[in-house]
């Protein structure tokens, strides 16, 4: 918890630097820092396979069915985004973080996991006064984390993790801005360890999120 709050913090202050620092000349440019939250939908993390000593096991899935069920969570997170001269396309960089528990398994009671994505998007937009619909695209990475349970180790992984997005924000003061988002993410998931000196387990993760935020524009 401390580091996600640490990147959050850190992407903020990011933002409000440049904001500052950034030449007079330059002012036509648009930055904006917001923050973020909603639920996450999680759908599944699909695909199940074994990797390490658990690949290629026949009915290696401890799962009655053959994905892994997820619990939705609540989500949240911060960006910074710049649009060159109110341009209408635009980059935004982007941390989210949320919940999205493995649910019960027929051999496990579930799994605790966090899932934190890291990332670049690309933005277009119409650069409307008062509302701005927009669409978006981008890559990062997945930080994944499970917890131990009486079946699975503690394990980790950092995997390539990309998303698609569409909103609407609204200006509220010609500096700030209220905005609603549809998010639809996936990533590959590898956990070598889950199963110590057996192995572990990878899957594709899916998950589909509606947020809103607030943001303040330079």
């Amino acid at each position: 918890m401390q580091t996600i709050t640490s990147v959050i913090t850190g992407l903020l202050t990011v933002g409000l630097s440049l904001a500052t620092l950034w030449p007079a000349h330059r002012a036509s440019a648009e930055m904006y820092v917001a923050g973020t939250a909603g639920v996450n939908f999680a759908d599944r993390i699909n695909s199940i396979a074994g990797t390490g000593p658990s690949a290629g096991v026949p009915d290696f899935n401890p799962a009655p069915n053959p994905d892994f069920d997820l619990q939705n969570s609540i989500a949240y997170g911060a960006k910074v985004g710049y649009f060159p001269g109110h341009r209408w396309y635009g980059i935004e960089g982007e941390v989210l973080s949320t919940t999205p528990h493995i649910k019960q398994l027929d051999s496990d009671p579930g799994i605790h996991m966090r899932v934190t994505t890291v990332g670049a998007n690309f933005i277009a937009r119409y650069p409307g006064r008062t509302f701005q619909p927009y669409v978006g695209a981008g890559i990062g990475a997945a930080i994944v984390h499970i917890s131990n349970t009486p079946t699975v180790r503690s394990d980790s992984d950092v995997a390539a993790a990309w998303n698609v997005l569409a909103g609407l924000r609204a200006f509220i003061t010609p500096k700030i801005a209220i905005f609603g988002e549809y998010k639809y993410v996936g990533a590959t998931l590898k956990f070598d360890q889950a199963f110590g000196d057996l192995g572990g387990f990878s899957g594709n993760y899916r998950a589909q999120y509606v947020l809103g935020g607030l943001s303040y524009h330079f």
